[in-house]
């Protein structure tokens, strides 16, 4: 008979549990509570994300079933559905926040050196936003179409280690292009984004701040070529320029010169046009770097990210960030981990043609 750590609780065991009673002192977390504590909360959370709960009734099912065992997962309360969904729907979801911002720098640290696929010593990010469909009658507050909600949730994500550093949420009519202005631009890093985010005026802003950004070019794209730079034309590269933008509100957002690099996919003839404000580096790089943009899509189909909308729900209309933050807490922890000591993703793996990503 097994006598060890039970596989949750050693995965608990890395959560730096006096970060966390701290961030339950900053915001009175426990005031009136008795018996279920934000942090036996926060366990059952990561346990339903974990195990693929598909409701509160689930969660309460599942970890009732081995009621015996709940003190050595680290739950101290009893587990009851009114229970769960009451602190979900009460208790300040900043609690969450600032642990998984903790959560995230930790992991950070630990994966600084991780390569990603294009040999750079500068921080890489992805920008992208997903839309998460919500029932409207459940969540009559997060109005998107007129017969369902939905939210969306804006992600940076630092393709080394694949954590993000920087997560938004906002209703579902929200523009992708509007997440420009919540980023604070990190010198010397780069920026990965599909054409969703092409805004002279605010990559102009990205550039100001000494940051670099590697889009693709709309079709309707107004420049003129001001020189051309030789490329191998075997590796894919049809031109590597350098243009003005001729449109005169375009070029009054971005005044300065920009890179445009052709591509085309040698397996399935498609053509890309990249656009980036970073001239040193080799253009099959720039396209490298675009490439890498989707690990982020992955990390939205990332089954513990993208559990029904039951796991999350309380008894009230309230603000989700609560959950979605819990959740968040969840994943943050998931690279502290030791290394050799693997948790992989289950997520539906795909091979596609890399450059239809966006």
């Amino acid at each position: 008979m097994h006598q060890g750590q039970l596989v949750f609780a050693q995965l608990m065991r890395h959560l730096p549990l006096t970060t966390f009673r701290r961030c339950v002192a900053r915001y009175d977390g426990e005031h009136k509570v008795k018996r279920f504590s934000c942090l036996d909360q926060y366990l059952c959370m990561a346990f339903a994300q974990l195990t693929y709960r598909e409701s509160l009734r689930d969660i309460e099912a599942s970890l009732r079933a081995q009621s015996a065992k709940l003190y050595h997962l680290g739950i101290r309360g009893n587990v009851a559905r009114n229970t769960l969904a009451n602190a979900n729907a009460v208790r300040d979801w900043r609690i969450y926040a600032s642990f998984a911002e903790r959560l995230i720098g930790i992991a950070r640290g630990l994966y600084a050196e991780e390569p990603f696929g294009v040999d750079l010593a500068e921080t890489v990010y992805a920008l992208d936003a997903t839309t998460i469909d919500l029932c409207l009658s459940v969540f009559p507050w997060a109005p998107f179409r007129s017969t369902k909600a939905a939210i969306k949730l804006h992600t940076l994500l630092d393709l080394r280690g694949n954590i993000p550093s920087f997560i938004h949420i906002s209703d579902g009519k929200m523009h992708e292009v509007h997440a420009l202005d919540l980023l604070l631009p990190e010198a010397g890093a780069y920026y990965v984004m599909d054409r969703g985010y092409l805004d002279f005026q605010r990559l102009y802003r990205l550039h100001e701040a000494g940051s670099f950004f590697v889009t693709r070019a709309k079709s309707n794209l107004k420049a003129e070529r001001r020189y051309s730079h030789p490329v191998d034309r075997a590796s894919g590269l049809i031109c590597d320029q350098t243009v003005i933008l001729s449109v005169y509100y375009s070029h009054k957002g971005f005044p300065v010169p920009l890179r445009r690099i052709k591509f085309r996919d040698p397996k399935t003839g498609k053509r890309l046009v990249f656009l980036t404000n970073q001239f040193a580096l080799p253009a099959l790089s720039i396209a490298d770097l675009y490439r890498c943009r989707w690990q982020v899509e992955l990390f939205f189909e990332y089954p513990t990210l993208c559990t029904p909308s039951d796991v999350i729900e309380s008894q009230r209309s309230t603000d989700l960030r609560q959950r979605l933050v819990g959740q968040f807490g969840g994943f943050g922890w998931l690279p502290l981990a030791p290394r050799p000591f693997c948790i992989k993703s289950t997520a539906r793996w795909r091979t596609p043609e890399w450059l239809e990503a966006a």
